[in-house]
C-alpha cells in the first residue's frame, strides 16, 4: 500500500474526475474514497481516464453510516465498485462506528431536523459483515475508520479477520501517537485523514487556527525548500503513517506528491510532534456539542 494516496472527501463531482486522473498520470497509485463521499462515480471516470492500468492503482473505499446492516453491507460494496467502474477494492473500511437509520438518504432526519441514527446495529456486527467480500473476492483487505481501542479490541475479540488499516483523523495537533502505538501492536497500520489541517472544513470558523500557518512549519519547510503543507505530509511519511492529503488543483497534486526527496532530523521531527494538543478538528458541533455525541458508538469519548 503507497504511503501517499489522493483523498477525494469534498472534491465536488464537476472536480474530481481531473484531479484523479492528473494525480494517477503524475504518478499517484493510490486512491482513498468512499460510498458517502457522493462523488465516486467521478472518481471511476478519472480512473478510466487516466489510462493506468487498474492493477497499477491502490484503491480504497468505506461502508458508509447508513449501510450498517449486516443485508446491507454487500449491496453497498458492489455500488461502490459499480460506481468506480472496478472489480474489487484493495481496502473496504467501515466509516464509523456509529449506525444512521437505513434508507438512501445518507444523512437521515428526524422531523426537528437532528439525524436519525439506528442504534440496534452494534459495530462488531457490521464487521462480521464485511468479513464475507473477502470470501467473495470483492475486496482484498478490510478496516476501519474513526474507531476506538475498545471497538477495535471487541471487533478482534469476536472477528475473524484482523482489520488491516484504522483511517482517523491525524495530524501535528492530534498525532494519536496512543491509538497508533495500540493499533501498530496488534498489526494494524493508520492512515491519516485532514493531514493538512482540513483547512477547507465546512464548519470552519474565522477565528480557528490553521495548522499550515504555524512558523514552526515554515521555517522547516525554508530549510528543505518546502511548503508547510509538503513538510506536514513528509513528517507522517518517517513516522510510516499512510497519508491522504485532499486537493483538486493540478500543481497542489504535485507539489504533495514531491515529497520523497528529503528527511527531515529528529529535533525537527519532535518539535512537530510537539504540537499535540488533542486538537481535533473533523467533529460536526450542533449547539456547542458534538453533532453524534449521543450515540452509544461514539468513539471520541474516550481518550483513544
Amino acid at each position: 500500500m503507497p504511503l501517499l494516496g489522493l483523498g477525494t472527501w469534498k472534491s465536488k463531482p464537476g472536480e474530481v474526475t481531473l484531479a484523479v486522473k492528473h494525480a494517477l498520470q503524475f504518478g499517484y497509485r493510490h486512491l482513498d474514497c468512499a460510498g458517502g463521499y457522493g462523488n465516486e462515480t467521478e472518481v471511476g471516470a478519472g480512473i478510466k481516464d487516466s489510462g493506468v492500468p487498474r492493477g497499477d492503482i491502490f484503491i480504497t473505499s468505506k461502508l458508509w453510516n447508513t449501510n450498517h446492516h449486516p443485508e446491507d453491507v454487500e449491496e453497498a460494496c458492489r455500488k461502490t465498485l459499480s460506481d468506480l467502474g472496478i472489480d474489487y477494492l484493495d481496502l473496504y473500511l467501515v466509516h464509523w462506528p456509529m449506525a444512521f437509520a437505513r434508507g438512501t438518504d445518507s444523512f437521515p432526519k428526524n422531523e426537528d431536523g437532528s439525524l436519525r441514527y439506528d442504534f440496534s446495529i452494534h459495530p462488531t456486527d457490521t464487521w462480521l459483515a464485511m468479513e464475507k467480500l473477502v470470501k467473495l473476492g470483492l475486496v482484498k483487505s478490510i478496516g476501519l475508520s474513526n474507531f476506538n481501542s475498545e471497538q477495535i479490541t471487541d471487533i478482534l475479540n469476536k472477528g475473524s479477520i484482523t482489520p488491516v488499516m484504522n483511517q482517523v483523523e491525524c495530524h501535528p495537533y492530534l498525532n494519536q501517537d496512543k491509538l497508533r502505538k495500540f493499533c501498530e501492536e496488534r498489526g494494524i497500520k493508520i492512515t491519516a485523514y485532514s493531514p493538512l489541517g482540513s483547512p477547507d472544513r465546512p464548519w470552519a470558523k474565522p477565528d480557528d487556527v490553521e495548522l499550515l500557518n504555524e512558523p514552526k512549519l515554515k521555517e522547516i519547510g525554508q530549510k528543505y525548500r518546502k511548503t508547510p503543507a509538503q513538510i506536514l505530509i513528509r513528517w507522517q511519511i518517517q513516522r510510516g503513517v499512510v497519508v491522504i492529503p485532499k486537493s483538486v488543483t493540478p500543481s497542489r497534486i504535485e507539489q504533495n506528491g514531491n515529497v520523497f526527496d528529503f528527511d527531515m532530523g529528529d529535533v525537527e521531527m519532535k518539535h512537530i510532534q510537539s504540537f499535540d494538543c488533542n486538537g481535533r478538528i473533523i467533529l460536526p458541533m450542533v449547539d456547542g456539542k458534538p453533532r453524534d455525541g449521543s450515540h452509544p458508538h461514539f468513539p471520541f469519548h474516550i481518550e483513544f
